[in-house]
């Protein structure tokens, strides 16, 4: 499965940004697709995500402000983030994980989002 990335980038604090992640090759067709991120000193953690169901899952850091969608064609996923903060800067990977079939997961190179006045 390859994995495409596109926005990131340099926001002020209380801006919005949308992150979008297209899949293609080997894909089942039970699979989630979404978003984690990893700030410097820490742990890589959950954003959000959404499977080919459309149940989405979002981390309780970014409930309220960040919202997954897909465009069922294209097994692409965007996400919009809204009211960001400082603590939102991080590196933001896509993920991707087959649920049915091999099981295998993905994930994308990164993209920076910095949140800075």
């Amino acid at each position: 499965v390859q994995l495409v990335e596109s926005g990131g980038g340099l926001v002020q604090p209380g801006g919005s940004l949308t992150l979008s992640c297209g899949a293609s090759g080997s894909i089942s067709w039970l699979y989630v697709l979404g978003w984690h991120r990893q700030a410097p000193g820490k742990e890589r953690e959950l954003v959000a995500t959404i499977n080919s169901r459309s149940s989405s899952t979002y981390g309780d850091s970014v409930k309220g402000r960040f919202t997954i969608s897909r465009d069922y064609g294209l097994n692409t996923v965007y996400l919009q983030m809204n009211s960001l903060k400082p603590e939102d800067t991080a590196v933001y990977y896509c993920y991707f994980r087959n649920l049915a079939g091999d099981l295998a997961e993905y994930w994308g190179q990164g993209t920076q989002v910095t949140v800075s006045s």
